[in-house]
């Protein structure tokens, strides 16, 4: 631990230029004692470092002094490789060692290449969540993490969304996958290779038993399969629409004029269109197929009848009584 912590410092002030006891102490998260016991232990041990006393004071490495010790443990090599999801490195224990790993990829670059990637990094940030989510919790990923890593199997209790909806199955985890935010755990098991989402799992017992990935499997293409397979099970029909201007630009659709667009989408499903066509409101108009035009013509008269005469209307005399069936929680209730 402290070899590992004295390479740190040593990495810090060749990275940053003069650092004080205290600046070093909170990088290190020790106390300022033991960041002078291990500038006395680098002196001692050949490092050429000197330190100035007083306000503008600090510890700095002689000029033109570089270290050679820039070779990356097991860890950081696999945290380099998460360094542009740095919330991903942490979800997955690697966060200290990703930290490491880029000090020690910085002091391997000429000058004018560690330059341009602290550029980089200081103009460039990758956040992949989306918006309007709370993060998923995922109190067995470093376990799941773990087993993937060691290639032994284990046995998921999972919490799915057809009957039965909790299962345990024995599996053998090839891989993990960060999408959109949400970790998926690629596995193979007696149905063959499936994909489980990392917070469904309820529970995750690892077994002594390891296992050989079988020949010929790639992550990265598996999951670029499954996503295709994903959606030609999602978009099973089609509608053909007119849009207004807006419709198009809010559907993804080039529009052909100033006035009316017609075109031709995928869609999922009768139910699921619906719901989706109803959100741009007077600005698409469905042609076919004849039952999703009817099912929201349907709706429109529902609503127009639902909303015609609203006593809270504008001009209405009974501006200060309740909507008819109202109850204590109309407005707030779910």
């Amino acid at each position: 631990m402290r070899a590992s912590r004295l390479v740190t410092l040593l990495l810090l002030l060749q990275n940053r230029g003069r650092m004080t006891a205290r600046q070093l102490a909170e990088e290190l998260e020790v106390s300022v004692r033991t960041v002078y016991r291990d500038v006395e232990a680098l002196g001692a041990a050949g490092i050429p470092l000197y330190g100035d006393a007083g306000h503008a004071g600090g510890y700095q490495l002689v000029d033109g002094y570089r270290t050679r010790l820039t070779g990356l443990t097991a860890d950081e090599a696999q945290a380099a490789f998460l360094a542009a999801l740095p919330g991903a490195a942490a979800e997955l224990g690697l966060g200290e060692a990703l930290a490491t790993a880029q000090l020690k990829l910085r002091a391997a670059l000429p000058a004018e290449l560690r330059e341009h990637a602290e550029r980089i990094q200081e103009r460039f940030l990758l956040d992949a969540p989306g918006w309007y989510g709370d993060a998923d919790r995922t109190p067995h990923l470093t376990a799941a993490a773990a087993a993937v890593w060691a290639r032994r199997a284990v046995v998921l209790q999972y919490r799915r969304w057809r009957a039965p909806e909790e299962i345990e199955r024995r599996v053998e985890p090839y891989g993990l996958v960060l999408k959109a935010g949400r970790w998926y755990l690629v596995a193979g098991g007696p149905s063959g290779i499936r994909t489980y989402r990392i917070d469904q799992i309820l529970g995750l017992r690892p077994l002594e038993e390891q296992f050989v990935i079988p020949d010929g499997f790639d992550l990265a293409g598996h999951w670029n399969s499954h996503l295709a397979d994903f959606r030609a099970r999602l978009h099973t029909g089609e509608a053909l629409v007119r849009l207004t201007p807006e419709g198009a630009r809010r559907l993804g659709v080039t529009p052909t004029g100033d006035g009316w667009t017609e075109a031709r989408v995928l869609i999922e499903s009768i139910d699921h269109a619906h719901g989706e066509f109803l959100r741009l409101g007077a600005d698409v108009e469905v042609m076919t197929p004849a039952e999703l035009r009817d099912r929201i013509a349907e709706t429109v008269r529902t609503l127009a009848t639902r909303y015609e005469g609203w006593p809270w209307a504008e001009g209405s005399s009974d501006r200060g009584t309740d909507p008819p069936h109202s109850s204590p929680c109309t407005r707030t209730c779910v």
